[in-house]
């Protein structure tokens, strides 16, 4: 990509633009916001750095390129984390700064910025980048600071200390120098008293002298004056101001000017500076989300829209399409309006979405649902953080469900944390549009399906099947450390295996899956931290996944409040409650149909798989799902499966002190080549709920809703040849 580098200065933004050279980028431009007084080293901003900025202007001559820079007009008027744009806050200096230098190079289509650790810096680049269309570089971010901090000595980042700001730090011994001499000092301070060794908590920053993209000339500082703003005893505050100094061009060309002279009609090779006025953001260029308007001559009455919903504090909604469909656009924007008509209608709106499964026909037209997905759900209608989102192609057309199927899970209240990072990154893979990595909710993380992505490259690991799932497992993991957990803590992990991938590496995923949770568990109690789980995994087999990847990893984890939770999994407890109105006897065997993760009187997963070996015994009969068989006998037989299914997970509910009205999802797999249609199995489910309202009392209140999801294979375990699997989510939180 074409990438103009926002630099301060300091180290970060150096080393930044040599993380994009050497991820293939190529820098075409330089971006700098100075203080409005020439007079003043440092503003009283968290946002940008000023001290030094008075020498930022021979950074044009020592790397050869256009030097772009504006005056910051205005002031910290938007203090929340998350930014949207505001008349007269400093950010908007920066955006008109950006749109200046992509009016007059068009083909610039990234911007790079050397955050480590603040969101605060972070978001408000990418809220930038989002309105002009720009991808937000940020190849530091979230890196470890001491590693990170040897690497750019290593690679040649020569800087000094320019302002100080910490204990341990003095200005008359530490101002003016060298970072590699100071290094031993901040590993030194840092074991002390725990400062970044980065500087990321404001405890200094530096000032670029030399770097490899330094190539025509260096940075030499002949004079400076050191400036006590705080003479506290304990953490004092000082700045080095800049005198005089001069470059030391590292080739011999007699035409190149010094730092002071005239940069006016300068060569291209050496870099020109220009200034960027301006007062308003009015005449820049702006990509506009525009909300979804459905036009008062559209009519859905062609279309028959099936929804499930109930009304609790979180709940599912589930709605897809029978019968005619005109294709995908089509479908998923009558699925969405019908969506966001229901949530308005009850007071909610997309704001108040956890998670949404983007289910579709066929993955060549993801690009086609991403654009009709965004004109629905968009930062601008999502002030808490957009949902977390996972996407999977389903054979939906065969069961008659159109092209397009959506889920979303909605909370009541707008407690939920969101983590949304655009910006692409060596951390985890970047979330380019409207959804996020996770969303944690009532101790609850969704994580976004993860696929087996580069990072910094954004491109799908190369070596097949186990470098893809070793990734993916990877990236759920760094976006687990970002709340202080890992997929140790995980409840339920949902792994979606693509069709393409050979009957013989589906065995394989299980293996390294549990081999992973097995190092986290390990790790987590050599830390000390809190306890680990046992979690269910779910299987799915789906025709095709985005990008064309092999695997796709979708993780719930728990995350407490505090470390003292009890833990059961997979296996039974004795209770004083008895479930009711058993239709089947309980039989050992059946003990193998099920996995569960319970954290006691909190959260509630169950899996159920019904294998035609289940079947058999079951029904007393040979279950031939290829040939079918009488449908009186079949219809039978399918309800005593789903009254199989359904007193298995009742059971487990009442032993372990919860009912179905703590129910919060529950998804039913199926097969396409299931003897039956999706209306035979819908009824029967529910007339076996309807059963337990009315005999047991078991499943009653605002109603037990489930969604009916057509799957090529599902099952807990790698083999995938369950004819139904039930997923069941139930929570006191």
């Amino acid at each position: 990509m074409k990438v103009v580098a926002l630099v301060s200065g300091g180290k970060d933004s150096c080393y930044a633009m040599m993380r994009c050279i050497a991820y293939g980028h190529e820098i075409v431009a330089l971006a700098n916001l100075m203080p409005l007084d020439d007079s003043v080293d440092e503003l009283d901003s968290y946002m940008y750095q000023t001290v030094g900025h008075r020498i930022i202007t021979s950074y044009a001559e020592c790397m050869g390129l256009p030097l772009f820079r504006r005056r910051i007009s205005g002031s910290t008027r938007h203090s929340h984390l998350s930014y949207s744009m505001t008349p007269g806050d400093e950010v908007e200096d920066m955006f008109i700064l950006l749109s200046e230098i992509k009016q007059k190079f068009p083909y610039i289509n990234a911007v790079s910025s050397g955050a480590i650790a603040s969101d605060y810096q972070r978001l408000r680049v990418e809220s930038v980048c989002s309105r002009l269309g720009l991808v937000s570089l940020a190849y530091l971010w979230k890196q470890d600071q001491t590693l990170l901090l040897d690497e750019m000595i290593e690679k040649g980042i020569v800087a000094i200390i320019i302002k100080v700001a910490a204990m341990g730090l003095v200005p008359a011994k530490h101002l003016g120098k060298e970072l590699a001499d100071l290094q031993p000092h901040l590993l030194q301070m840092k074991e002390f008293c725990g400062i970044n060794v980065c500087g990321e908590g404001g405890e200094y920053e530096t000032l670029t002298l030399d770097c490899p993209l330094f190539t025509n000339a260096r940075i030499v500082l002949d004079k400076f004056q050191i400036l006590l703003h705080s003479p506290d005893s304990i953490a004092p505050v000082g700045v080095l101001h800049p005198i005089a100094f001069h470059l030391e061009y590292k080739t011999d060309i007699s035409s190149l000017r010094g730092a002071g002279g005239n940069l006016d009609g300068c060569s291209d090779k050496m870099g020109c500076v220009h200034v960027v006025e301006g007062s308003s953001t009015e005449n820049c260029i702006v990509r506009c989300q525009s909300s979804h308007l459905v036009p008062d001559n559209y009519s859905y009455e062609h279309l028959r829209l099936c929804i499930s919903t109930t009304k609790r504090d979180v709940f599912s909604v589930g709605c897809w399409i029978e019968g005619p469909s005109l294709g995908l656009p089509e479908d998923l924007t009558a699925v969405l309006w019908r969506i966001e008509s229901l949530l308005r209608t009850e007071g909610f709106d997309w704001v108040d979405v956890l998670y949404i499964h983007l289910y579709i026909s066929d993955m060549k037209h993801f690009a086609l649902a991403n654009e009709v997905y965004v004109k629905f759900i968009t930062e601008k209608k999502c002030s808490l953080g957009v949902p977390s989102r996972s996407t999977i192609e389903l054979p939906l057309k065969q069961v008659g469900y159109g092209h397009a199927y959506v889920e979303v899970l909605v909370a009541s209240d707008r407690s939920k944390r969101v983590l949304h990072v655009q910006s692409i990154s060596c951390w985890a893979p970047s979330c380019i549009g409207p959804y996020s990595q996770a969303t944690l909710d009532k101790e609850v993380l969704y994580m976004a399906g993860q696929l087996g992505l580069d990072p910094p490259t954004m491109a799908l690991c190369a070596g097949g099947l186990v470098a893809e799932l070793v990734q993916a497992l990877e990236n759920s993991e760094a976006v687990a450390n970002c709340f202080n957990s890992s997929l140790a803590s995980a409840i339920l992990i949902v792994v979606y295996c693509s069709a393409y991938l050979q009957s013989s590496e589906r065995y394989k995923i299980q293996q390294m899956i549990t081999d992973f949770i097995k190092q986290k568990v390990s790790e987590m109690q050599t830390a000390c931290m809190r306890s680990a789980f046992d979690p269910i995994f779910l299987y799915v087999l789906a025709p095709d996944l985005p990008k064309g990847a092999l695997v796709e990893v979708k993780p719930v984890l728990h995350i407490p409040e505090n470390s003292e939770v009890s833990v059961e999994t997979n296996q039974q407890q004795a209770h004083n409650k008895k479930p009711h109105d058993r239709v089947l006897e309980y039989a050992r065997w059946h003990d193998s149909c099920c996995q569960k993760c319970i954290v006691s009187e909190k959260i509630c997963a169950v899996l159920v798989s019904v294998t035609k070996d289940v079947v058999a015994d079951m029904c007393g009969t040979n279950l031939q799902i290829a040939q079918g068989f009488e449908a009186n006998g079949f219809v039978k037989d399918m309800k005593t499966i789903v009254k199989f299914c359904i007193n298995l997970l009742d059971k487990i509910l009442v032993e372990n002190n919860f009912s179905w009205e703590d129910l919060k999802s529950l998804r039913v797999y199926f097969t396409t080549d299931l003897s039956t249609t999706v209306d035979v199995l819908s009824l029967t489910i529910s007339e076996v709920l309807g059963e337990f309202v009315e005999v047991g009392k078991r499943a009653q209140g605002n109603g037990t809703i489930f969604n009916l999801i057509p799957v090529l294979g599902s099952g807990g375990s790698s083999s995938m040849d369950d004819l139904i699997t039930c997923e069941l989510f139930a929570s006191k939180l």
